[in-house]
């Protein structure tokens, strides 16, 4: 699939390690998803388009390259897309911040919408969806759809880890979605919980009930 991205680089893999382990506690949970989120970046921006500006040196004028102005907009999915804006805006401070919240029915596990607050200019920003687990694809389509509704028409996600069908009802739905991930992982159970994955990413950053499945 040409709009998904495994990110590989060997820091990500290493801290992915440390989350996936049960042992690990909320803060260094959340330390470490801020830490991949902020290398993760890094791939997510690659492309951003630059501009050659005239500057000058202690030494003597030359010419340098900047961000030619492509306004971003962060939009994580409550709750546990929180925990990756920090290290993204550690990279892009002057990025704008949206909110969707989606919750999911655990009979039909199919996203329910309860909030939604975007920047007003949407449509001329590149949106990057903060979500740590892609897993049945519901909650991200909700949100998706969600922005597409308002106007929004560059769109990437971010995740920790996914599940290929996840990537699959995504990538079917919306092919102009780049996705880009650390880890594509084995499947969702019967519940929709990764597998080997890493338990529920929420639960784990706020330090809230955690099944382990």
């Amino acid at each position: 699939m040409n709009n998904v991205t495994t990110v590989s680089h060997p820091l990500i893999q290493h801290k992915l390690t440390m989350l996936r382990d049960k042992n690990t506690s909320s803060k260094d949970f959340r330390e470490l998803v801020r830490e991949i989120a902020m290398l993760m970046a890094y791939e997510v921006t690659r492309n951003l388009q630059l501009e050659e500006i005239d500057i000058e040196t202690p030494i003597c004028k030359t010419k340098g390259k900047v961000l030619k102005g492509q306004d971003i907009a962060i939009v994580p999915v409550l709750r546990a897309g929180l925990g990756m804006v920090d290290g993204m805006l550690d990279l892009i401070p002057n990025a704008k911040i949206g909110h969707i919240g989606l919750y999911r029915n655990e009979e039909t596990l199919q996203p329910v919408e309860y909030y939604c607050k975007l920047p007003g200019d949407i449509g001329n920003r590149l949106v990057i969806i903060t979500e740590p687990m892609l897993s049945t694809g519901g909650s991200m389509l909700g949100a998706i759809n969600l922005l597409k509704k308002h106007g929004a028409k560059n769109i990437k996600s971010i995740h920790l880890v996914c599940a290929p069908k996840g990537i699959e009802a995504v990538t079917n739905a919306h092919p102009d979605v780049e996705i880009y991930t650390a880890s594509i992982d084995e499947k969702y159970n019967e519940i929709g919980y990764i597998v080997p994955g890493l338990g529920d990413a929420g639960d784990r950053l706020f330090g809230t009930k955690y099944l382990a499945h």
